[in-house]
């Protein structure tokens, strides 16, 4: 026994160690080793490998004489923060990380058992593809990852980090992920590459320009995050895994109260300027409704004009979605819909309540949206927060004009709670606006028309848009003093902790993607 002890342990030390020949050729390019990179992500001591002596059982093209163990993916459980996870780390030093039959079978394995213990499922990706040699094989593989991807959606939190190449069918794992990670310079996310791209359209593209993270972080909307490094990388997944809830099941992880419901902030009547058509930085007024002015921004580079973030408010874990003034005026478009109504169904599927912070001027004007499909990327966000049973709170800073104002969680689609600034103006446009389509005749025939129109527009707004027409009638329950704002929203979320509402049955609703 003692024998067969020293041989296996052997075996299990010299399967970690790897080729040190292929070890060094990964540093060089900049990359931490898959275990390293488990070590960098869980809980130290923790984590639990399965499967670490599979080998592949392919036949011809020399395979046969290739069979190292793990496969090129080492598969397991750990910890983060003491919560269980369950993981995968593609090895880039076996067969260059590619995917065939036992490799798959083995990502399977422990998606399975993520999702049936409701632990959270993580995969570190760098990978060349699909093993060529292993044919439908692989892509047999890729199909039951992708099954699972659905079937585990919303039921457990996914992550998928990008660390390396991630060509062909892999890039549909990624982009079916609850969040997708990547890393500059190194990361590489496309489904077909730079030569094939060549070959069939004559244009050559870099790797980078192709499906590089600042592609997919900016342009695409596929990367959530985008770091410098793989250790702020993986800092963040796990900052992340803190946010959200083992399972549909759970409640998001919180922390001690921090007597939020009686803090005032003066710094919020000083950020908001009282004119509408002024810019501010959204995130400042984020920074003081939060814990700590910390919170976790997703999809920062993409659709600025939108803010999506996870913080906590008096310990508790939300998601906060908020126009960005600073950008294009935090007007509304087909990027900003389709960001906004992806975290707003997110956070529905895991219970994460929501705080909607609204300065809106409307959707984005111009052929070029509507041809886009600006109606049907707004239905989605419309659908997502109609949608939506958690406890929502919507807070109207300033303007919220027309078809935005509805779209952006008000009482008529199911806010549980609307509060509003004094500075509120809430109407189908704003007062110049409506008064040059309501008055269009007074004003051409008017021998001063500048005067009329002054005269008109305070007409308008003392009569419509004053700051408590909208409480007046019931669409908003309070109109609050700005320094107020976080005691306000606060109290909302402790009121509306245990809210319950059961869907009418159905298969599923048809989004109009």
């Amino acid at each position: 026994m003692n024998r067969l002890r020293e041989e296996h342990e052997r075996l299990r030390e010299k399967v970690a160690e790897g080729s040190a020949q292929a070890v060094a050729r990964q540093r060089a390019l900049g990359k931490r080793t898959a275990r390293e990179r488990l070590e960098l992500l869980l809980d130290e001591g923790s984590f639990l490998e399965l499967d670490m002596l599979r080998r592949h059982r392919a036949q011809g093209l020399g395979m046969e004489r290739q069979r190292p163990h793990t496969d090129g993916v080492i598969a397991g459980s750990g910890t983060i923060d003491g919560r269980r996870v369950f993981v995968y780390a593609q090895d880039f030093t076996v067969f260059g990380g590619s995917l065939g039959e036992a490799h798959a079978l083995k990502i399977q394995k422990v998606m399975d058992l993520a999702l049936s213990t409701g632990s959270p499922f993580i995969g570190l990706n760098d990978s060349g593809g699909a093993r060529i040699q292993e044919g439908v094989m692989s892509l047999n593989g890729y199909g039951g990852i992708f099954q699972r991807n659905v079937a585990a959606s919303g039921v457990i939190p996914q992550i998928s980090v990008v660390l390396g190449p991630c060509a062909g069918g892999a890039a549909y794992s990624a982009a079916l992920a609850d969040f997708t990670f990547m890393v500059q310079d190194t990361a590489q996310l496309y489904l077909t590459g730079p030569d094939v791209v060549e070959a069939v359209t004559g244009e050559r593209v870099s790797h980078a320009q192709l499906g590089g993270a600042q592609v997919h972080g900016a342009r695409s909307g596929l990367a959530a995050f985008v770091h410098d490094d793989e250790e702020s990388c993986l800092a963040d997944v796990r900052y992340l895994v803190s946010m959200l809830p083992s399972n549909n099941m759970s409640r998001p992880p919180a922390l001690p109260a921090r007597g939020a419901a009686d803090d005032v902030r003066p710094r919020l009547a000083e950020i908001v300027p009282v004119e509408p058509n002024k810019p501010y930085d959204m995130r400042q007024v984020l920074a003081e409704l939060v814990d700590d002015g910390d919170y976790l921004e997703v999809h920062r580079a993409w659709a600025p004009n939108v803010i999506c973030a996870f913080a906590r408010i008096d310990g508790e874990v939300v998601g906060v979605v908020g126009n960005q003034p600073m950008v294009l005026a935090g007007v509304l478009d087909v990027a900003a819909s389709q960001k906004a109504a992806r975290f707003v169904r997110m956070c529905d599927a895991f219970g994460i309540p929501l705080v909607t912070l609204v300065d809106v001027p409307g959707f984005l004007p111009g052929t070029e949206q509507e041809h886009a499909g600006a109606i049907r990327h707004g239905a989605k966000l419309l659908y997502a927060y109609c949608e939506a049973t958690v406890p929502r709170i919507q807070v109207i800073l300033r303007k919220a004009y027309g078809g935005a104002y509805i779209v952006m969680d008000s009482r008529s689609i199911g806010a549980d709670l609307s509060l509003a600034w004094p500075t509120n103006e809430i109407a189908v446009m704003g007062a110049e606006g409506a008064v040059n389509v309501i008055y269009r005749r007074e004003l051409a025939a008017a021998s001063d028309p500048g005067m009329l129109r002054a005269d008109l527009v305070a007409r308008y707004t003392s009569e419509l848009v004053h700051p408590t027409y909208a409480a007046e009638r019931g669409l908003v329950d309070d109109v609050i003093d700005p320094v107020e704002t976080r005691s306000a929203v606060a109290r909302g979320l402790a009121m509306l902790r245990d809210k319950r509402k059961h869907a009418t049955p159905r298969k599923h609703g048809n989004v109009p993607l």
